[in-house]
């Protein structure tokens, strides 16, 4: 079959359905064609609060839920195209979710988070003397667990340094009752933290723990111990949440400020791994 050139007014009419049709935004790009853009930057602050905000605070300065965006260092990649994945498909296993928003706007919020970007903090600190001590004297594995190792009373810190900046590890062993954490597994009645919870059976026997656990019959408290009670809410006498971390505060007279630095040093090395790349995509980093 003999193919001719399609008639002139054939060719105007894909070619006005073709400007109609706006930018092509594939799924597959590895780096942002908005980049630097004044007014994609503009869009993607605008949606940012209306998506963001609530777990990643204010300028995407760290949250009760969602890690501090604002540092550079990101637990699930951080080239445009891993962003990119996972502002579209969420975390399983976390608190983020997965999004519905278009390609486009996507790229106009990384636009955004790239300008909100600050240079590496200095580090200070030495992290080998700072792992010594969390495993030993400064007793942080009897109740965290990294790599598998250590307790399991409070939050596990395997990748914590690559979702917290270093002002909140400092705040969180000073002063740890001032931000909880919160529990990423929990269900039922709403949002639940690593908060001290008190229970007192019918019997008068108290049991004082975190909550690991609750639904609108039930709840399961892990106590220092790390013994898990399993508990019908109508059979307590007594059920008390404190917004306090049942973490004691470590002073300046209890961890000295080079020990401090020492510590926080050690748990800046902390990273997720890096996820595989998907088929096609490139790891460059902006």
């Amino acid at each position: 079959m003999q193919m001719g050139y399609l008639p002139v007014r054939t060719i105007q009419f894909v070619a006005v359905i073709a400007s109609l049709a706006g930018p092509a935004w594939s799924q597959t790009s590895t780096s942002n064609p908005l980049t630097g853009d004044s007014n994609a930057i503009r869009e993607g602050a605008i949606l940012f609060r209306q998506e963001c905000v609530m777990c990643h605070g204010v300028g995407g300065r760290g949250g009760v839920r969602g890690p501090d965006l604002t540092k550079g260092s990101w637990a699930h990649g951080g080239s445009d195209a891993e962003l990119a994945r996972t502002i579209r498909n969420g975390v399983p296993g976390t608190t983020m979710p997965a999004n519905e928003l278009k390609e486009n706007e996507i790229w106009q919020i990384i636009a955004y988070l790239r300008t909100r970007q600050q240079p590496p903090a200095p580090q200070t600190g030495d992290r080998l003397r700072g792992e010594t001590l969390f495993f030993g004297s400064a007793k942080c594995s009897t109740c965290h667990m990294v790599n598998g190792r250590g307790g399991r009373l409070g939050p596990e810190l395997s990748h914590t340094g690559s979702a917290r900046p270093r002002d909140y590890l400092i705040e969180s062993i000073r002063e740890p009752s001032r931000q909880l954490t919160q529990i990423h597994s929990g269900v039922g009645s709403g949002t639940q933290y690593w908060d001290t919870v008190t229970a007192v059976t019918r019997d008068g026997k108290t049991i004082v723990g975190v909550p690991m656990n609750e639904d609108t019959f039930t709840i399961q408290i892990m106590d220092a111990g790390e013994r898990i009670h399993s508990l019908e809410k109508k059979s307590l006498k007594g059920l008390r949440h404190e917004s306090r971390s049942l973490m004691p505060a470590y002073g300046a007279d209890v961890l000295g400020e080079t020990d401090l630095q020492d510590l926080v040093a050690y748990l800046q090395t902390l990273h997720a791994p890096t996820p595989p790349a998907e088929k096609g995509a490139s790891h460059a980093n902006q």
